[in-house]
């Protein structure tokens, strides 16, 4: 009774929002252990410092339960509390394996900050919350549910699905996770494309589905540090060569320069398809913007929306100054952090080149930080756009699809750099006014996140199809 009552509610609340239809929702069995998987990782407190271990028993627990033979749990041994866990579903290999890829850990929530618990699942006036119920626990249990399922049906797909919960996502880490796996374990993950559910696919906009996103490509993150030194001195003595004054004038020309526009296979049919939803002088400026030879004018103008700008050509932007050292005394040194998303095609030293041809000053220091990872697009192939349309619209019919490049960073640009095509798609769908993924009271409406399991099960059937 109390499972029923669970499941007329979910229904009902579909009904009364406009939308989906019940056909959408898996079955109750199905939604159940969905449900149950949510509540049992959300309550798992899987930031950075905890490490990703308990998440990775229980994913690993409820696999085998289901007759999982082949769950693989691994670590480096230098970092034993961030757990990657590796399953596959087995095919008749009539092509190259599909890979599933999530994230386990989360970033940090503080409960005095929150309105409600942070690390247990509520449902609350149609919205389930919890640390991680949209970035992205809610993905991991609807993958995992779905694979459970197929295992259930005794499904036998052309080729094999592969399935990797992985750890330190949200900290950027390179030596534990996704790259670990690519680096020790490639045999186990090598497949033809990789799909991530890291986000919400779908837009809603004042209440109505606007469009479906498909992620095919992203921009790298570069963070350069900007430096100048020198021998200081005493400030009753000032003197021409000040290291502030230097770092600044180099800044106020790097605040007025900017890239070239360009644009991608992937933002041309970006804003083709987008043109559709558009009208008048924005619809013609996208039109023109999607050609190959651009129109600048069209993409100036295009360019003062900030969100289209940031896919339009490369940025980078002062996020930090560091100079000084005592009050009374000349800085000896002065250093600016300066954080970069170039474009898929762009380099780590072009980008490097052009920074220092702008702050036009060789006294100006320009290095970067940390490692860096740069990726080539996925193409948007006709293929796999049909097969994700194909499921969506099986779902919300009408809905387009379109491809996209995402301005932030993902796990997925480390498969990209290994050679493996990789999509960012999921079922769920984010109310663009909304977003509270990293923020206080996260959370997914509730019929997002069950029609969410049932996409993921279609999906992985389809692609798993060889046409």
């Amino acid at each position: 009774m109390i499972e029923w009552r669970a499941g007329a509610l979910v229904c009902a609340a579909v009904m009364l929002m406009g939308a989906a239809p019940i056909s959408n929702l898996p079955p109750a069995d199905n939604q159940k252990l969905a449900r149950d998987l949510f509540s049992e990782i959300i309550a798992l407190r899987s930031v950075h410092d905890a490490g990703t271990k308990k998440v990775a028993d229980a994913l690993a627990a409820r696999l085998k339960a289901a007759g999982f033979t082949e769950v693989r749990k691994l670590a480096d041994p230098k970092y034993p509390h961030q757990v990657n866990v590796v399953t596959r579903l087995k095919g008749k290999g009539k092509a190259k394996p599909i890979l599933w890829y999530g994230h386990e850990d989360v970033v940090e929530a503080r409960p005095e900050d929150w309105s409600l618990p942070p690390f247990k699942l509520t449902e609350k006036d149609g919205y389930f919350y919890g640390r991680g119920t949209s970035d992205m626990k809610d993905q991991v249990a609807a993958v995992a549910a779905a694979m459970i399922r197929l295992k259930k049906e005794n499904y036998v797909p052309d080729r094999d699905i592969i399935v990797a919960f992985t750890a330190d996502e949200e900290v950027g880490e390179e030596q534990d996770g996704l790259w670990y796996l690519l680096r020790e374990y490639r045999e186990l993950i090598d497949a033809e494309m990789l799909i991530n559910p890291d986000g919400s696919s779908g837009s809603i906009v004042d209440g109505k589905r606007q469009e479906f996103g498909l992620q095919t490509s992203e921009k790298s993150y570069v963070t350069y540090t900007l430096e100048v030194t020198n021998r200081g001195g005493h400030s009753s003595q000032p003197r021409p060569d000040n290291a502030i004054y230097a770092l600044a004038r180099g800044l106020t020309r790097l605040e007025k320069f900017q890239f070239p526009f360009k644009t991608t296979a992937t933002t041309r049919l970006y804003f083709a398809r987008t043109a559709e939803l558009e009208s008048g002088q924005v619809r013609a400026d996208m039109l023109a913007v999607a050609k190959d030879k651009m129109d600048l004018a069209a993409a100036r103008r295009l360019a003062k929306d900030t969100a289209r700008n940031a896919i339009l050509h490369s940025t980078c932007i002062a996020t930090m100054l560091s100079a000084g050292h005592q009050e009374n005394a000349l800085p000896q040194r002065a250093q600016a952090t300066v954080q970069c998303r170039i474009m898929p095609d762009e380099t780590v030293e072009g980008t490097k080149a052009a920074l220092e041809k702008v702050l036009a000053d060789p006294a100006i220091h320009v290095s970067v930080r940390g490692l860096v990872t740069i990726a080539p697009e996925s193409p948007p192939t006709p293929a796999l756009l049909s097969s994700v349309e194909n499921v969506v619209h099986s779902m919300w019919p009408g809905v387009p699809v379109i491809p996209a490049m995402s301005a932030g960073a993902s796990d997925a640009i480390f498969t990209r750099n290994a050679g493996i095509p990789s999509y960012g798609v999921s079922g769920a769908w984010e109310d663009i006014h909304d977003d509270r993924a990293h923020g206080r009271d996260e959370r997914r409406a509730v019929d997002s996140f069950y029609e969410s399991v049932e996409f993921t099960y279609r999906l992985m059937k389809e692609l798993s199809t060889v046409k």
